[in-house]
């Protein structure tokens, strides 16, 4: 049986079959759907990257900055930011929020205080006066759950959205009232903001903050995945409280999360930045297999500087965060003729620690090699879902009529549906510079 090592992937041949095995990589991808974010900006003009790959972008607004007039949404607001992440390589994250904590008095529109909302007036730790409103109002919900839809009717599948972060409720939309003396609203409302999202918002992946137990437990039956804001915190509120060791465990065991990332996403954020961390001299190893552990899919510094030496270990990390595709064999008839179905038989390994949550799919493309004529073959096979560890698809695909007898390269790439364009990248060598991976050879005879 014949062997031998191309262009980093190895073949072997008998009578009938070819079956590649090809070369692994430890390089940085840029793969969509996870992985490190920016924050209010984009990667090509975050210079703290600092070369880090980045395919999202993640944007925080108050309401009062998106309907300024009643009914007049900044839909060329978000119009934009989606089109200036598709140019950066990245996919638009964004929350809405109704409350904060800086210099203005309400973080929503003034026109809904003027209709007759009911608010609450408060102060977080002797700052500035500030309005908030009562949720449980139907005024308010009438306004806000009617700007959640229209951003739902717009947005909803959009290929440059990636990720909705559930936000409406509390301080920063982070689901509490921390050091402000109110409550949450009704429990009755805070569901029904969720509903709000998930049916204005079924096709795009979702996550809520973790500070809320009860609706939280909800949206993970829902669907969604979670976000913690502050990972990294070892000590920098309390030196008997962190919310590594004494909050974000039994919340997640509280809430039923322990299995959510296995559906939808987990996001974290930094406490401070990773400059805090080096500073109060935290372990900044085990803060990030502690995300791992957590099965993390995005990770979010606020766009703060990297700290010196620590290059190493964000590396490692984004080796490892969210999904991580390996094409481990590829076996295929050795010959075919033109009409007839191809078998080809794939092993793949996620080494990552969480699974692609859409539906990208395996193709591939025959190329002659001597006139150059490409043909594109999309199988159903989807990778959403592909769990860390092998994953066997075998796939059957009937070769165009109109082919003509020669030697075909045999390449494979992880496409958009929608396109049927490589939109996820392998983590073998051979990939050329069109996304595809060129990996074998496959002889078409002639009818007779």
């Amino acid at each position: 049986m014949p062997s031998g090592l191309i262009s980093g992937w190895w073949f072997l041949t008998d009578r009938d079959k070819v079956k590649v095995f090809p070369e692994e990589i430890d390089e940085l991808l840029a793969n969509p759907d996870m992985g490190w974010q920016t924050f209010h900006r984009f990667a090509d003009e975050d210079e703290n990257l600092e070369g880090l790959p980045s395919t999202s972008a993640y944007f925080r607004f108050y309401w009062s900055e998106i309907e300024p007039v009643e009914g007049e949404i900044d839909f060329a607001k978000f119009d934009y930011l989606l089109a200036r992440a598709r140019k950066a390589g990245q996919k638009l994250a964004f929350r809405i929020m109704c409350a904060g904590t800086g210099s203005e008095y309400m973080y929503v529109p003034r026109w809904l205080k003027d209709k007759g909302c009911r608010g609450f007036e408060y102060r977080r730790r002797g700052g500035p006066k500030h309005w908030i409103p009562d949720m449980d109002d139907p005024i308010f919900q009438e306004a806000h759950f009617r700007l959640i839809e229209e951003l739902g009717k717009r947005y909803d599948g959009h290929p440059d959205l990636g990720l909705v972060d559930i936000g409406s409720v509390g301080l920063w939309g982070e689901w509490h009232m921390s050091g402000t003396g109110l409550s949450l609203p009704s429990l009755e409302t805070r569901l029904a903001i969720i509903d709000v999202y998930c049916e204005a918002f079924p096709n795009t992946p979702k996550v809520m903050n973790i500070d809320d137990e009860e609706g939280m437990r909800y949206a993970i039956r829902k669907g969604c995945g979670w976000r913690a804001d502050c990972l990294g915190d070892l000590g920098g509120f309390s030196k008997s409280w962190n919310h590594m060791e004494h909050f974000y465990p039994q919340q997640v065991r509280k809430t039923g999360a322990e299995e959510a990332w296995k559906k939808a996403p987990v996001a974290f954020e930094s406490c401070w930045d990773m400059r805090k961390w080096k500073q109060e001299g935290w372990d900044i190893h085990y803060i990030f297999e502690y995300a791992l552990k957590y099965h993390v899919s995005y990770f979010n510094n606020k766009s703060a500087p990297i700290p010196e030496g620590t290059r190493h270990e964000i590396e490692y990390f984004l080796r490892r965060i969210g999904y991580r595709l390996v094409l481990r064999e590829l076996e295929h008839d050795k010959a075919v003729l033109p009409g007839s179905p191809l078998l080809i038989h794939t092993v793949w390994e996620n080494v990552g620690v969480a699974p692609p949550y859409r539906d990208y799919l395996i193709a591939f493309r025959l190329k002659n090699t001597e006139s150059g004529e490409k043909f594109t073959l999309t199988s159903q096979a989807s990778v959403k879902g592909w769990l860390p560890g092998k994953t066997e698809v075998t796939t059957w695909l009937k070769l165009p009529e109109s082919l003509k007898p020669g030697l075909y390269e045999l390449a494979v790439a992880i496409v958009d549906p929608a396109t049927e364009t490589p939109a996820i990248r392998l983590a073998i060598a051979g990939r050329a510079k069109d996304g595809w991976y060129p990996l074998s050879q496959i002889k078409v005879g002639e009818n007779r």
